[in-house]
This record gives C-alpha cells, structure tokens and sequence, in this order.
C-alpha cells in the first residue's frame, strides 16, 4: 500500500480517554489547569527576558529560547487532547498522526539539544570567563537555538517517515491520548529486530548523546569549580548551574524513560499516563524551577507582573 493510499484511507483511535463523563470532566479540567500554568509561566519568561535589559545574556537567551520551544512543544499536543476529551470519536488520519509525531518529537529533540547547549555555555561561562564574552556572541547563539531545532526536526522527520513507511495491522486502536513513537511502534505488523533498533539509534541520538555531553560538561565545571579559593565563587557558580541540572535530570529522566527501551517493555495502561509527566510536568516545571532558584529572575518577572498592574490599573 502506498503512503498516498495510507493518507487518503487509514485512520487510527485513540483509546488512553475516560469513558465516565465525570472522568472526562477532570481530566479536561485537569489539563486545562496545567496548560494554562505552562503557557503562563513561560510567555512571563520569555517577556521578562526581552524586557530586562541586564537579562540580554546568551544564559537566558538560551532560557527565554527553551521556554519559546515549550510552548510550541505542549501546543502540538495539548490543544488536541483537551479537544479529544469531549469527541465521541477520537479518530486522527495517518498524516495528521505522522504530522504529529514529527514536530512532537522534533521540538522535543530540538529540547534535549539546547538543554546541552546551555551546559556548553555554563561551562566557559565558568571555565574561561576572560574568553567567555568572545566564544558566545549573540551570533553563535542564534545558530546554536537554530540548529538545535533544524536536527532535531530532522531526525524526527527521518524516524517518523521510517515507521509510517511500515506495514500497520489491522487494529488501528492506539493505547494513548496522542500519537507517539512507543505506541505507533505497537501497532506495526513487521516483526524484524531491524525497525526497533532503528528506533532506538534515534532516541540514542536524541537523549543519549545529549545527556553524555552534558555530564561530562558537568564533571568539568565541578573540577573546576572546586579549585576556586573563594567560598562565595563557588557557591554562585554552584547556584548558577543548579537549576539546569535539576532541569537536565527531570527532562532526560522522562525521556530515556519512554524511549531508550526495547518496544516490548512498553506497558500502554501505565505508560500512557508517564507520557503525560514529560509533555505537562517538566514544561510546567522548568520555569517554575528557574525563577525560584534565581533571583534576577524572581526581579525581572516581579517588574512584568507590576507594569501589568499598573497598565490595567490606569485603564480601569
């Protein structure tokens, strides 16, 4: 069957939604309240950067750039569910569901990327700071977001054409509230160790490689840390770095989590609730990890939210 053929005539069913109203209900509440918090937090971020003058570093540039790729990450799949919810029929075509996966995946990717972007640039923030202002130029940063985002879209799109070009059996029920390479993967007719291992060089590829560069970024500025006589160098720079590790943590956790393991071990009653935790916890997280732990960013948003006041103030 040709992939015109798939288009024009398959479709699949999501099965993960609540069948009781009442379940619907709080699960469209739910996640109506989470999406609201991550589109809230995060355009605050992003704001607050673009505004705050003393901001205009590449540290939050790359902030204000991963809060930009987390709104367009949940918007992908968030609208969808929350539209799926009250449908009686929770079906998705082949295209929209592959068109789905490439930018889910992609933008997640493109995360995982600039996550070790910004442990790149901690490490000569901290490591060479008289070459620090010379390496990372507004120029090298602007690639560095764009490049992130055009591999990670490219290896998505590589992965995503790879399993739709697969045979799908007949049961097109898909254990999940939105399509996703675990789920589509079990649905794959073809029983040769040759699909499921491509899966996993692209999820390596994506997270694995990522995570590595990261750590021994880490085991860098940590030796180099350590030789810092000041007591008070070496708490800022353990400050600075705190909040991206703990976001490095939580976001590569989730990810290995679903990706980096053999589609046999994939439980879709379980799973398809952890799934949630990656595409609702760590974009609704990691802003709120970021401004509690640092305190020109607690500044910047607090002098946001009070021009916002004071605008609505003199118009009301």
């Amino acid at each position: 069957m040709t992939w015109e053929n798939h288009t024009l005539f398959m479709e699949f069913v999501f099965l993960a939604y609540p069948k009781r109203p009442v379940l619907r209900m709080l699960c469209f509440i739910g996640v109506s309240l989470a999406y609201g918090l991550i589109i809230s937090g995060n355009i605050l971020i992003v704001v607050s950067i673009k505004t705050e003058i003393r901001l205009h570093t590449p540290m939050y540039y790359f902030l204000g750039s991963l809060s930009g790729i987390e709104l367009c990450y949940t918007a992908v799949v968030v609208p969808h569910i929350l539209a799926n919810t009250f449908q009686s029929e929770k079906t998705i075509t082949l295209l929209s569901c592959a068109t789905q996966m490439v930018f889910l995946i992609g933008l997640g990717s493109a995360d995982c990327f600039l996550l070790a972007i910004m442990a790149y640039d901690r490490y000569f923030a901290i490591c060479h700071p008289l070459q620090y202002p010379l390496i990372m130029t507004v120029t090298l940063c602007v690639r560095l977001v764009v490049a992130s985002v055009v591999i990670g879209l490219f290896l998505s799109l590589q992965l995503v054409v790879f399993i739709f070009c697969l045979p799908f059996c007949q049961d097109r029920g898909i254990e999940h509230f939105f399509c996703d390479a675990p789920p589509m993967m079990r649905l794959v007719c073809a029983t040769s160790h040759i699909h499921e291992l491509s899966v996993l060089v692209a999820a390596t590829l994506a997270i694995a490689v990522p995570f590595f560069f990261i750590a021994t970024t880490y085991v860098l500025i940590v030796a180099a840390v350590l030789k810092l006589h000041s007591a008070a160098g070496r708490h800022r720079a353990f400050n600075t770095c705190s909040s991206h590790l703990t976001v490095v943590l939580l976001q590569y956790g989730c990810c290995a989590f679903m990706y980096l393991r053999p589609v046999s071990s994939y439980h879709p009653k379980q799973d398809k609730f952890i799934s949630l935790v990656y595409i609702l916890g760590t974009p609704f997280l990691n802003p709120l990890i970021y401004t509690l732990r640092n305190n020109e960013m607690k500044g910047a948003i607090a002098k946001v939210l009070t021009r916002k006041y004071l605008s609505w103030k003199i118009i009301g």
